[in-house]
């Protein structure tokens, strides 16, 4: 009996050993269907691992925004954490380069550049310490206001929203002569509440998920930006788990992305009719206007390439295949 209370000791704590759990923090509310294919994901892994695998989820913003949950990962409080790309602009910058104003004028845009470019960003974020599983759309980005907003004129005495640390925002507000206001994400809708901003950049689905809606009348329509969803965790922990489990977390995440991808475009269109439905009204600005907001932002960038925002490497490779896309 002493023996077989030895083993099975031994057993245990070499099983102890080998476990671990990733615990991965977002600012997504728990509930939406990003957390119910991350949680659904989890409970594959760890079926799959035996256990050793398991992954503990802090939604909701809990643990603070993408600045404070790269720093808890970086003392291992954290091992990972699922953002929106631009997140991860103070490790690695040119993970924003999707996000550069008025790239992407459609989906087909946007799906024949991906093609060529999201190994580029996964690759760069694991040279610099990070595992990621790809990338999935968190869909285009319009502005949102209290006041109808069609062209540039209008945005003089709009108090506009940019993500804190944001320096992408930043400079495509400024290339057009508007200072705007640097919040934190958790922040945003009290702000709205208050009145310290009434003009919001969110994707369709993301102003519903967060509440942004409540607090706005009219969306301009037309793409003001392309944003992705992703999940990195830190190469240190992940090296900590058994090559034969690191292949079923990497399969099963992997596929998560893939749907999640396909899922997200697909609420986004719904998220606009809903929209519409609750009586926020869709401005369109005119061709000219757009014209005038891309060249400024685009000569700004140009001019500066290789100084803080983009490398120009990725920058030119983002261009390239624009080019290629409209030739197409």
């Amino acid at each position: 009996m002493t023996k077989l209370l030895l083993v099975l000791s031994v057993l245990l704590a070499s099983f102890q050993a080998q476990a671990i759990t990733l615990k991965i923090a977002t600012i997504s509310p728990d509930g939406t269907a990003w957390m119910k294919e991350l949680r659904k994901a989890a409970a594959d892994i760890k079926q799959q691992t035996s256990g050793r695998v398991k992954i503990r989820f802090y939604p909701g913003g809990v643990m603070g925004n993408d600045k404070n949950v790269l720093r808890k990962m970086r003392i291992g409080q954290l091992h990972g954490g699922a953002m929106i790309g631009g997140g991860l602009g103070q490790i690695y910058p040119d993970s924003q380069i999707y996000s550069l104003p008025f790239a992407f004028r459609n989906t087909e845009e946007v799906d024949f550049v991906r093609a060529r470019m999201d190994d580029v960003i996964t690759q760069g974020l694991y040279e610099r310490g990070y595992v990621s599983f790809g990338l999935a759309e968190a869909g285009f980005a319009y502005l949102m206001s209290n006041k109808p907003i069609s062209g540039i004129a209008d945005l003089n005495d709009r108090k506009v929203w940019v993500p804190e640390g944001d320096v992408i925002s930043q400079m495509a507000f400024e290339a057009v002569g508007v200072s705007p206001i640097s919040l934190p994400l958790p922040d945003v809708l009290t702000a709205l509440q208050t009145g310290l901003i009434d003009t919001v950049g969110a994707s369709p689905i993301g102003a519903i998920a967060l509440q942004w809606h409540t607090r706005v009348k009219y969306v301009t329509d037309t793409p003001l930006m392309y944003l992705y969803g992703i999940l990195i965790v830190s190469r240190k922990a992940f090296d900590r788990i058994k090559p034969e489990d690191q292949q079923v977390v990497r399969a099963t995440l992997i596929d998560v992305f893939q749907r999640l991808n396909k899922i997200n475009r697909q609420d986004n269109e719904q998220a606009r009719h809903a929209l519409a439905a609750q009586g926020i009204e869709f401005i369109r600005p005119s061709e000219e206007e757009k014209a005038h907001w891309d060249r400024a932002i685009k000569g700004r960038l140009i001019e500066n390439r290789g100084n803080g925002y983009f490398s120009k490497a990725i920058l030119d490779k983002l261009l390239t295949n624009l080019d290629a896309a409209r030739k197409q």
